[in-house]
């Protein structure tokens, strides 16, 4: 089994829910088996995309401001900067790229992440709007990364994230063969 330690308190691996160009998230459950999510900074080369050294830091400062202007997203619990990991609160429900998969993506689900969309425009910022960092609970969307870039209209969910919300695009097809040849 594997176990994460944060502050005197342990947390019991249930199984990993994904890895991201910054790091790997886990499903985990605290002793009374409540569930959380785990993410493990990790420091693997990413060709398309350069990180800052420090950073945990990095995503501690993009939580506090994605909370300020009002993205929906789960609440931070706690964080250990030594090991490089986030406890975060886990919200239950499919991920986006799963409706994209069986075609059930809804004209809501795409209206929410504009709603989204346009907060972060206001703010000068855009987040990544992947389809794996959304997940839908109770019909409303949370943006389960913490993740975010100064705003350019090429980066935003109309120009750039919308082109992986159709399952025959050659983007959301490439993304599939790239997994596929991952394993």
């Amino acid at each position: 089994m594997q176990f994460f330690d944060i502050h005197n308190s342990r947390y019991e691996v249930e199984r990993l829910l994904g890895k991201g160009k910054g790091g790997y998230s886990y499903l985990v459950r605290d002793e009374e088996s409540n569930p959380f999510t785990v993410k493990k900074i990790h420091h693997e080369k990413c060709d398309y995309y350069s990180f800052p050294e420090d950073k945990i830091g990095l995503e501690l400062a993009h939580y506090d401001f994605l909370r300020r202007i009002g993205i929906k997203m789960p609440m931070m619990i706690d964080f250990d900067k030594s090991q490089e990991i986030i406890l975060k609160e886990y919200i239950e429900g499919p991920v986006l790229i799963d409706y994209i998969m069986d075609g059930s993506i809804t004209e809501d689900h795409l209206n929410q992440i504009r709603a989204m969309q346009d907060i972060c425009r206001n703010n000068k910022i855009n987040i990544d709007y992947f389809p794996t960092n959304f997940v839908v609970h109770n019909g409303e969307l949370f943006y389960v990364d913490y993740e975010l870039n100064e705003y350019t209209e090429k980066y935003n969910f109309d120009n750039w994230g919308i082109k992986y919300y159709n399952r025959n695009s050659p983007e959301f097809i490439n993304y599939l063969d790239s997994v596929h040849n991952d394993r």
